[in-house]
């Protein structure tokens, strides 16, 4: 009889234990839930401001290798009708200032915000400058979670892509 209650005994301890443990998956399941609501609102009322800022963690020239440039302060900001473009550029440039010019650093009037319909889980921008050495066209995608691609074109140089993500704090 005793083996049998100290049986039952660690049997009993054992769903307790197991079900301590579905408790703390589902609640953790549900916290990620919640976050992944929280950022994504997060976004889209930065994004629906028109007040954000996308750090740069990656650049991809079109000649040449792709690098990681996390953590060198690169990034592009946009401030109501205002963008700060702040990247770093690898690429041929066909007819520019002597000395290189702006490249894509400097501070100028967005010419045109424009937002591309059709995505659920992602939202589009065509943002496009005249910083007076060059037309400038950003494509920028910015996806639920914050991470965000962009492409800057440009009539005198090779398009750069990034990638990065919205800073939210």
């Amino acid at each position: 009889m005793r083996h049998n209650t100290a049986k039952w005994l660690g049997s009993l301890l054992f769903l307790v234990v197991l079900a301590a443990g579905c408790g703390v998956l589902h609640q953790n399941a549900a916290a990620r839930k919640a976050e992944t609501a929280r950022v994504a609102a997060l976004v889209q009322q930065s994004l629906d401001n028109r007040k954000f800022e996308v750090e740069i963690e990656y650049m991809n020239p079109l000649r040449g290798p792709g690098r990681s440039v996390v953590g060198s302060g690169y990034s592009l900001t946009v401030d109501g009708d205002k963008i700060n473009s702040h990247l770093p550029y690898q690429g041929v440039a066909e007819s520019v200032p002597y000395g290189g010019g702006k490249v894509l650093n400097f501070e100028d009037t967005i010419d045109s915000f424009v937002e591309e319909p059709g995505h659920s889980d992602r939202r589009v921008f065509e943002i496009t400058t005249d910083n007076d050495e060059d037309v400038i066209v950003f494509r920028l995608t910015v996806f639920d979670n914050g991470k965000a691609d962009l492409q800057a074109r440009s009539q005198h140089r090779d398009a750069i892509n990034y990638s990065g993500r919205l800073d939210l704090e």
